[in-house]
């Protein structure tokens, strides 16, 4: 059986950096927490996201137990360079790295400003291969997608967490979503290019998709509807099946299925979905929720020397 998992290590960058802590005995700290975290999981290949420095992960590397394998995104935004990344005992072969929204979407609204518009995504998805004992391998696909947080234009070139009225504050919702939208297309056709023309290829989607199971954007990440965990049509074969993915989610145990506190209220953002190909070798699906997550709101600086992630790790047991 081999463990896979996400975790979205919430800024992870140098002491002094500009969204890194101000203390070197902070970030020492943080380090220590992340590593003690993933050391007791043991995962084979866990999805991560929020890696500051390639620097930085490499000092988090460095703690673990044993020998590992790192692939980090190229693509990010300039003025908040966070991306994905995949570590693996296993060796690693990258087979995609695309930030750009999928064939046929236009570019979206990304403000007030009519000549303002976003073609791709804020984060990279990172696709690898890893290559398991045995000759046998699988595909894991990574992703970040546009957050609920909503930021609002201030003065130089700076951002505000409050909009002057709530008209501003509805049209900014919007553009988030239309982002986090074509974000979710566009990893969906990353799926579909790996899935296409190679029958029952062994593929796992995870990230943090910030929103839940049941939010359209999420949705539009599971392919053809229907046939979900839980639902009547779960073991009844379809045409669909070579081209879903299904989400693990459901098989998370009720009292800790949530991966993040927002304003006092569990949430599950981070999800790890399968093909069909892998879909009856789960075995078990777990958040790591021992430790007490902090309740987070709408201002990110207010965490930048913060101890540990604010996000729960997800680790799926597989029988391959």
């Amino acid at each position: 059986m081999i463990t896979v998992g996400t975790w979205n290590l919430e800024n992870l960058f140098w002491p002094d950096a500009e969204f890194g802590p101000d203390d070197k005995a902070v970030y020492d700290g943080k380090l220590a927490a992340l590593a003690a975290t993933i050391n007791a999981a043991a995962p084979d290949v866990l999805g991560l996201q929020e890696v500051g420095q390639p620097e930085a992960l490499a000092d988090l590397v460095a703690l673990l137990d044993g020998d590992w394998h790192a692939e980090l995104s190229t693509h990010f935004e300039p003025h908040r360079p966070i991306r994905v990344a995949v570590i693996s005992r296993h060796p690693l072969r990258v087979v995609t790295d695309t930030a750009t929204f999928a064939p046929l979407l236009r570019p979206v609204q990304g403000g007030d400003d009519p000549q303002k518009t976003v073609g791709g995504m804020g984060r990279g998805v990172l696709g690898v291969d890893v290559d398991l004992p045995g000759g046998r391998s699988v595909t894991m696909l990574v992703c970040h997608l546009k957050s609920k947080l909503l930021s609002f234009p201030g003065p130089n070139g700076t951002s505000r967490f409050w909009p002057r009225n709530e008209a501003e504050r509805a049209r900014y919702a919007a553009y988030a979503l239309y982002r986090r939208a074509a974000e979710a297309v566009t990893v969906r056709v990353a799926v579909d290019d790996l899935l296409h023309g190679a029958g029952e290829r062994s593929v796992i989607l995870v990230g943090d998709l910030n929103d839940e199971p049941p939010a359209a954007t999420t949705q539009i990440l599971y392919g053809p509807p229907g046939s979900q965990i839980g639902t009547a049509g779960f073991r009844r074969p379809d045409r669909g099946d070579t081209s879903r993915l299904w989400n693990l989610a459901p098989l998370i145990p009720e009292e800790t299925r949530f991966t993040r506190v927002y304003e006092g209220k569990p949430e599950l953002i981070d999800h790890i979905m399968v093909s069909h190909a892998l879909i009856d070798k789960v075995r078990e699906v777990r958040t790591v929720t021992d430790r007490r997550l902090p309740s987070v709101g709408d201002d990110p600086a207010e965490r930048r020397s913060a101890p540990d992630s604010d996000h729960a790790p997800i680790f799926a047991g597989l029988d391959i």
